[in-house]
């Protein structure tokens, strides 16, 4: 078996053979139990560099997971670009209370000072403590570093408010248009100076309302263009999380460039394979309500072994891992994949 868990995700998300599918998560991994095992609470640990790695590590250290993922929330450019974070407790997630381009893209553009506003300082620095911890320095494990950014649909909808950015899909191409391009430019400056402080791996969860009945059928054409620059641009590889049930729109989805789609429980994995075919790996697609949240590690494992009989590329939680998830289901992912091997010998 592949012991250096680094090699062994990218591996896995190159598409290449690998003795066992990583268990890990590529979306948040912040829980109260393993908040009040570290010392580092939300919401200090959004903003504190030492108290988001601690939290982040933790999620490998004391939870078995394969990978470190931060940050928390998914308002860090919202706040950058002006508009106001509620910060939530200790066990909510910060939200978005303002939108400062509702009325319409005018003055949108890329802040000169971008790196510098907000919490992306925090963020930087939190990448380079957590590369130092998990670079294999001092004779320690190479475990992979995955950074969590929202994507220019998510930037879009937190600084002109859900109503006007679905009106505008429907209504105003033109604005859209606007809006992706500078929020696109805004999502690559800002990724690529993770990789450049040493993330491994970069996951966006974003898109998912085109899952829904909300959105006009052309949504999708009209974000695949940002999703491909995106892909181009950015330097490293790239994960999209996507929520809902997306099977109709995974095909067009994995023409972006992305080297996975991370889906939920939604969607199954059989069919999620089959419309990707080997354009990106698939990840997934442990329910993280019903199953992790609310089950017994049984019922964790259960689910997660028949994901790995389905097929899938990378064994994770359907979505973020929600803060009251009891740290027994946590570890049972990385159990259930253990013993999924043991099975089949």
């Amino acid at each position: 078996m592949e012991t250096n868990l680094r090699k062994n995700f990218l591996n896995a998300l190159q598409g290449k053979t690998v003795d066992r599918v990583p268990a890990l998560s590529v979306t948040q991994t912040g829980t109260v139990e393993l908040m009040d095992l570290t010392g580092a609470y939300w919401p200090e640990a959004h903003s504190d560099p030492e108290k988001m790695a601690a939290l982040a590590l933790a999620g490998h250290e004391i939870a078995g997971l394969e990978a470190v993922r931060y940050p928390y929330c998914l308002t860090v450019l919202a706040e950058a670009l002006g508009c106001e974070i509620r910060m939530g407790t200790k066990g909510i997630q910060p939200s978005v209370l303002s939108h400062p381009f509702s009325k319409s893209p005018e003055g949108l553009e890329v802040p000169e000072d971008l790196l510098e506003r907000g919490r992306i300082p925090a963020l930087l620095e939190a990448t380079k403590i957590l590369k130092a911890r998990t670079g294999g320095e001092a004779g320690k494990e190479e475990v992979p570093l995955i950074a969590g950014m929202e994507g220019p649909s998510t930037v879009f909808s937190h600084i002109a408010g859900i109503n006007d950015y679905l009106v505008w899909f429907m209504k105003k191409p033109d604005y859209v248009a606007r809006f992706m391009e500078v929020c696109t430019d805004i999502c690559i400056e800002y990724a690529n100076s993770l990789f450049e402080h040493g993330a491994d791996v970069l996951c966006v969860p974003d898109g998912g309302l085109v899952a829904t009945d909300l959105m006009p059928p052309k949504a999708l054409d009209l974000l695949k263009p940002s999703f491909t620059r995106l892909c181009k641009e950015t330097r490293g590889p790239v994960i999209l999380h996507i929520c809902g049930d997306v099977e109709r729109s995974l095909h067009s989805l994995s023409e972006c460039g992305f080297d996975a789609i991370s889906i939920e429980e939604k969607v199954s994995i059989r069919a999620a394979k089959a419309a990707i075919e080997d354009r990106a790996r698939v990840i997934g697609n442990i329910a993280p309500s019903s199953t992790l949240l609310f089950g017994t590690p049984e019922a964790v494992k259960a689910e997660a072994k028949q994901c790995l009989s389905d097929g899938v590329d990378i064994l994770a939680p359907g979505c973020g891992i929600a803060p009251m998830t009891p740290l027994a289901n946590m570890r049972a992912i990385v159990e259930a994949r253990d013993e999924w091997y043991e099975e089949k010998e």
